[in-house]
């Protein structure tokens, strides 16, 4: 690994931080204004509602100029949103400003991996840009929650200059030659293309397990976030600065089920991983029993570590095979829209469960059944998938 690549952590770090610290302030800001209770999930739909309604632009612009600039570019909106937030914008609206500038960071960031390292580097990479992450989620969620709690109106300047240092660290990514582009940039030539890509991942059986895996990791993951917030009021009696303590947890166990993933699963072996997300889903609905903080946050740090080992291959698998057959950016886009559905749907039952004021312990069980549930069937119908072409070492 190079400076180029550490340039391009070190970009990373700052704007996930700012994208993680920016959603409890957010929340801080929301009961300070006494919204309701479902206003909370409401605030992720926001964000999310981008990625699904953008997917078939972003891609292209992705690919259309050097990651390192759409990168950029990206983080400039993200300072526009939360400055908005800053001057007294409502919450949801800001937050859904900062989704448009991360709906289209999302296919950069991930997609120059592929352009700047050879594929047997990739599930190494992945695991040090979900290390990177998780550190940013964890400092994020300490950071956002502390400040949110005595001053959210301070926390907005931290997080505002920290899109600002994101951005100028975006400018010194290597530049590299573009690649995919459309040779046509209206919108309906490019919505031809984002279902062209659609379907050329979902029917390719190596991208149809990851693009499975990875929709249901990230939609489960953004909910849990909320979950884990709410049942820590309820089953520990946290505040907000303590519940985003127990969420640190988590993400340091993501962290290390990333580092452990990156150094012992290759590429051409990262459907073997999949059990791992049926035992997590068994200790979500542990965690409706437990009522003692120590054991939350140990439970907590498994869950991370088993979800970290199982998505970052996963990650690096989808990346390589969307490489291959549509182009880095477009295959991103894809998978943020396949994930962002997941997102948007889950969330959503999880406010319809808020509104009809359904228990938070029986929320919990439902919620690690069904991905437990969902991972046995994602495993049972692939685990006898001969893979006709092998991946390259």
């Amino acid at each position: 690994m190079n400076l180029g690549f550490y340039t391009i952590l070190t970009a990373q770090f700052l704007s996930a931080l700012a994208d993680n610290a920016l959603l409890f302030a957010a929340i801080a800001l929301l009961q300070e204004m006494s919204a309701p209770d479902w206003h909370t999930p409401l605030l992720q739909q926001f964000f999310v509602i981008s990625y699904i309604a953008l997917a078939p632009f972003v891609g292209s612009f992705a690919d259309a100029l050097p990651k390192g600039r759409v990168m950029f570019i990206s983080n400039a909106i993200k300072f526009i949103g939360s400055l908005a937030m800053l001057l007294g914008m409502p919450p949801l609206y800001a937050y859904g400003i900062v989704g448009i500038g991360a709906a289209a960071y999302s296919p950069a960031k991930y997609g120059i991996l592929t352009e700047y390292l050879l594929p047997n580097m990739l599930v190494k990479a992945n695991g040090w840009m979900e290390a990177t992450t998780v550190m940013a989620i964890i400092f994020g969620a300490i950071l956002g929650g502390y400040m949110a709690s005595s001053d959210p109106h301070f926390a907005m300047i931290i997080i505002t200059a920290l899109y600002m240092a994101a951005a100028g660290v975006n400018i010194y990514i290597p530049r590299l030659p573009i690649d995919h582009k459309l040779p046509k940039k209206n919108p309906l030539f490019m919505l031809q293309d984002f279902w062209h890509s659609f379907k050329a991942l979902w029917r390719d059986s190596q991208g149809q397990v990851s693009l499975a895996v990875t929709t249901l990791f990230w939609g489960a993951g953004a909910t849990l976030r909320l979950v884990v917030i709410t049942w820590a009021a309820s089953a520990l009696n946290f505040g907000l600065e303590q519940a985003t303590q127990l969420m640190a947890l988590l993400a340091v166990g993501i962290a290390v089920g990333s580092v452990f993933a990156a150094r012992y699963i290759r590429l051409e072996e990262s459907t073997r991983v999949l059990p791992a997300g049926i035992v997590m889903g068994i200790m979500v609905v542990a965690m409706a029993f437990v009522e003692d903080w120590r054991l939350a946050a140990g439970l907590l740090f498994i869950i991370g570590t088993l979800a970290g080992f199982f998505v970052v291959p996963l990650n690096a698998l989808l990346q390589h095979r969307g490489h291959e057959l549509i182009g880095a950016g477009h295959s991103i886009a894809v998978q943020n829209f396949n994930e962002h559905i997941g997102i948007l749907l889950l969330l959503g039952a999880y406010l319809l469960m808020v509104k009809a004021e359904i228990s938070i312990h029986l929320i919990v069980i439902m919620f690690g059944l069904f991905v437990s549930g969902c991972m046995t069937i994602i495993y049972r119908r692939y685990r006898l998938i001969k893979i006709v072409n092998p991946l390259p070492d």
